[in-house]
């Protein structure tokens, strides 16, 4: 009798940690951190450039994904293609107009489990001064203790397709396709300070 007491008290007390156990904030590795996005040129090629991140927070609860929630700052100053004469007319004005719209953000609404280690992610995407709800397919490709930084760190995939007119950045639509597909990868840890907590 006296075990069958202590095996209910230990799942209540179980119980209660689980319930009151809170999503866990992540800060985005700048780092460890691209964002993707390629298009088709003329049908010739499909260039690819990279944003990297100026801040990233992701919020998540393995247990209850609808708490999880991403925030993302991309500064247009860190756009990336490799080859600068494009990066600098991907700056101006029929394309970014990054001196008058310098970052762009990313801001989630819903966050949904889809099975698996994937989830469904909505938020709002403001481009060029417009926003527009965007969802990106994420999968979780791994959360545990970072083998060199000891906090826990969680790292995603997500992927979406857009189109770029949608935000007022239509030039040379169809010969330069509309359609732009997003591929993210990042590394995300807690802290220092608040993983010693």
């Amino acid at each position: 009798m006296r075990a069958l007491r202590y095996v209910l008290l230990a799942g209540l007390v179980s119980a209660a940690v689980s319930v009151q156990a809170a999503p866990v904030t992540y800060k985005m590795d700048p780092g460890h951190t691209m964002v993707l996005f390629s298009w088709n040129h003329f049908g010739f090629s499909n260039p690819t450039a990279n944003i990297g991140i100026g801040d990233g927070t992701i919020v998540f609860d393995d247990k209850d994904p609808s708490k999880s929630s991403v925030e993302v700052t991309l500064p247009l100053t860190d756009l990336d293609t490799h080859v600068s004469k494009l990066d600098e007319h991907l700056k101006k004005p029929d394309f970014f107009d990054a001196d008058k719209f310098p970052t762009m953000t990313f801001k989630s609404t819903k966050v949904q489990a889809a099975g698996g280690n994937k989830y469904k992610v909505t938020g709002d995407l403001t481009v060029h001064g417009v926003t527009k709800p965007v969802t990106l397919d994420a999968t979780l490709n791994k959360s545990g203790e970072h083998p060199m930084m000891k906090v826990p760190t969680v790292g995603f995939d997500a992927t979406a397709t857009l189109k770029r007119s949608d935000f007022g950045v239509g030039a040379y639509v169809p010969n330069v396709s509309d359609e732009i597909k997003v591929h993210i990868t990042t590394e995300a840890s807690v802290p220092k300070a608040d993983a010693a907590k």
